[in-house]
């Protein structure tokens, strides 16, 4: 079945073919090891809405092109065993319980932020917003490009998986 990716389109500047960025993600992570039991979203939202997430979570000022917010936090296992103390009920967990799905995080990309990126590139807009898609997938798996190195690895990581998942290898 592969890691669940729930997609919402909360803009209307520009039209995003979700279902095609949801397989794309899906893809992506199982490209990367990514168990069946985890959740992504991928969210496309306006400028003004980025924005005001970049002001709240990185402190930096106007819009970018992606967020990447990674679930940071290990599931919380319910119930206990009676030799945990505590007053509530014990036991294991059941087989359901077990099966909770990890958040992995959400990716949140502005198509707006993509397109001037785009022109700017001399790609086209679904290209640009699938960089942007596998790039912020990356961040929520850990990679980071802080380190000149580190760069370099994940840049290298974004164009095989564009390649292979994305748009066929060229001629």
């Amino acid at each position: 079945m592969g890691a669940e990716v729930f997609v919402a389109d909360e803009q209307s500047a520009l039209a995003v073919d979700v279902g095609r960025f949801a397989e794309l993600a899906r893809r992506v992570l199982e490209a990367e090891g990514v168990g069946d039991e985890v959740e992504v979203s991928l969210l496309f939202v306006d400028e003004p809405t980025i924005a005001e997430l970049h002001e709240r979570f990185l402190g930096a000022g106007g819009p970018t092109d992606v967020l990447a917010f990674p679930i940071d936090e290990e599931p919380v296992p319910g119930g206990r065993s009676p030799d945990e103390g505590g007053t509530g009920p014990g036991g294991p967990l059941s087989s359901e319980e077990d099966s909770v799905p990890v958040l992995l995080g959400d990716v949140v990309v502005c198509p707006t932020v993509a397109g001037r990126n785009a022109a700017e590139h001399e790609v086209t807009i679904e290209d640009e917003m699938a960089l942007l898609v596998v790039h912020g997938l990356l961040h929520l798996l850990g990679m980071d490009h802080v380190e000149t190195g580190e760069a370099e690895r994940m840049e290298q990581r974004e164009r095989e998986l564009l390649a292979r998942f994305h748009r066929a290898p060229p001629a």
